[in-house]
């Protein structure tokens, strides 16, 4: 039995392990650098910026879909698809298929002009399942980013 939810503070934790193995997955463990602290406030301080729905089966935390809104001057608010993680020990069994249908239903019911997400390119399985939604799987694009210390560094 998976029960879809939306995600409580107290997930937190148990939602940084998940961001971890993730981050392991995809070759880059020393690229999580949010402390518990900064992402329980991300999401449920006083300016919460990311909601989620999480997968539990037997009472346990497999899987989540963490988003925010991001806006698009050429399209307006889309909902912009952070993670979406499932344990390894659990993936291939329609947990995935549970999430991402939820954040459809999240999106047409907040009214939402579109759903945006990155997947590495490498990451056939991920790409194949966002096929079976028929969604576009843009080339060209390049990631740019300045990280907390170089902003620190700089002078403006």
């Amino acid at each position: 039995m998976i029960n879809i939810r939306i995600a409580k503070k107290e997930d937190c934790p148990r939602l940084l392990e998940l961001v971890n193995e993730l981050a392991l997955f995809e070759r880059a463990p020393q690229e999580v650098t949010v402390t518990l602290d900064e992402f329980e406030d991300a999401g449920f301080g006083k300016n919460p910026v990311w909601k989620a729905f999480v997968a539990e089966v037997n009472g346990v935390i497999v899987g989540f879909a963490l988003y925010y809104i991001r806006y698009s001057t050429w399209k307006g608010c889309r909902m912009y698809l952070e993670d979406l993680i499932i344990t390894e020990d659990m993936r291939g069994k329609g947990i995935g298929k549970l999430l991402f249908d939820r954040l459809i239903a999240e999106a047409k019911e907040l009214g939402f002009n579109g759903m945006t997400w990155q997947v590495l390119d490498w990451n056939e399985p991920a790409i194949n399942f966002y096929k079976k939604y028929e969604a576009v799987v843009e080339a060209g694009w390049l990631n740019a980013a300045l990280s907390k210390e170089q902003l620190l560094r700089m002078e403006v």
